[in-house]
């Protein structure tokens, strides 16, 4: 008699991991902009990854970021988020440090880190579309 041997076929996911600077309109971008990617962009493709239960000793996130790809996306040059990342599961398949994209783009940070207005909401649309042609490369790997 034949057996058959199931397989599991999943999706690819791309862990996203934003660093958690709430202090600086950077950070803020970086949050509403992985937000965006994670709800509408690439819904079914990637999770997120939370900086600080990541750091604190997250043994799922830990793992995750071990066996999956993973971006990080920092607002500043800081780069908190890679850092940690390469520190505690390896390096991330992309980086980005929102700081060096707005300079690339002539863009200038929002005025608060509180708010945003609609020309910041514009900015976590090139923001969030810049992750997702990062996700897409992943999957096209």
């Amino acid at each position: 008699m034949l057996e058959l041997e199931l397989v599991e076929i999943s999706p690819k996911k791309v862990g996203i991991i934003p660093c958690n600077g709430e202090e600086l309109p950077e950070g803020t971008l970086t949050r509403f902009a992985c937000r965006k990617v994670l709800d509408k962009l690439k819904p079914s493709n990637t999770v997120t990854i939370c900086l600080p239960l990541f750091i604190a000793g997250g043994k799922e996130e830990r793992e995750f970021a071990q066996k999956f790809p993973t971006i990080t996306v920092d607002g500043c040059d800081k780069q908190c988020s890679r850092i940690n990342t390469e520190r505690l599961s390896g390096k991330p398949r992309h980086s980005i440090v929102i700081t060096d994209l707005l300079k690339e783009h002539g863009i200038n940070a929002p005025g608060s880190a509180r708010t945003l207005v609609d020309m910041d909401r514009q900015t976590v649309d090139l923001v969030a579309k810049e992750i997702a042609k990062k996700v897409d490369q992943i999957l096209a790997e």
